[in-house]
């Protein structure tokens, strides 16, 4: 009986459990389904569980590790799901007018153009939201993150089925590799210039523009170029494994000390939520 209550203690206190084991059990259910059936309707909705999993199944993790952040689920949702569109939309049409290729300059471009739109919302959010402590920073960043790499994944779901004319395994494999990596990827960028930018507001006054921001953000545009050559470009099998995992441990090493600032601010009181 004890177990069975541990088991339970731990569902209740960890409702990323619930999401991660919901979010496996209706996808591993729609490809059942699509595989059974035939039935090639059922392709969007095993697209978007499989690129909506690890993504919103991170957020809520993050946002248990806060739970002294005065913010409701919802402003967590919009940064998600609003900031994450207007970030895609924005880099969209800017690669797309800036012609943005894997030259150096075109990762160059890529790399500066992504992290900028996802700042968007949580600028935002900064500027008119009255979120104050760095922990509401941490969440919203790492939230515009998650939602901009889940809707991008979502487009090469689409297009890696395209091109293999409805392979669902290489469907599949793209969205387990691209949803595993997620929260090492745009979710750690975009949660460390958050975290930056709010900390340097509540602790020292200042505004978004500082060398402290410029520099985090400089750091991020400087993983995600890194990590778009180890992934885009036709470097060794072994190599291009390596630079990814060196790039997914710095980004996600940074991200936790992040949190865990955030978390010491909240316990001390210094921040106003």
């Amino acid at each position: 009986m004890s177990y069975l209550k541990n088991i339970k203690t731990y569902l209740t206190t960890y409702r990323w459990t619930w999401v991660l084991i919901g979010g496996l059990g209706l996808f591993l259910g729609a490809e059942q389904l699509i595989k059974l059936t035939h039935g090639t309707n059922f392709l969007p909705l095993l697209v978007v569980l499989g690129a909506f999993i690890m993504p919103v199944t991170f957020v809520v993790f993050i946002y248990e590790r806060l739970p002294l952040a005065n913010i409701t689920i919802r402003w967590v949702l919009a940064s998600f799901f609003v900031g994450g569109m207007i970030g895609l939309l924005m880099a969209g049409m800017l690669e797309y007018a800036t012609g943005s290729s894997l030259s150096p300059a075109g990762l160059l471009r890529v790399g500066v153009i992504e992290e900028a739109a996802k700042l968007i919302f949580p600028l935002l959010l900064f500027w008119g939201g009255g979120f104050r402590a760095e922990a509401n920073g941490v969440l919203f960043g790492v939230a515009a993150g998650m939602g901009f790499a889940a809707l991008e994944t979502m487009g090469y779901g689409v297009v890696s089925l395209i091109q293999s004319q409805g392979d669902i395994n290489l469907l599949e494999q793209v969205l387990l590799f691209r949803g595993l990596l997620s929260p090492a990827g745009h979710a750690a960028w975009t949660g460390i210039v958050c975290a930056i930018l709010w900390r340097q507001r509540a602790e020292y006054g200042r505004g978004p523009v500082n060398m402290a921001v410029i520099g985090a953000f400089i750091l991020a545009v400087g993983l995600h170029i890194v990590w778009d050559i180890a992934s885009g470009l036709n470097l060794p099998v072994v190599w291009a494994v390596i630079v990814l995992l060196t790039v997914a441990v710095l980004s996600l090493l940074l991200l936790i000390r992040a949190i865990r600032h955030a978390r010491y601010q909240l316990r001390r009181g210094n921040s106003t939520v």
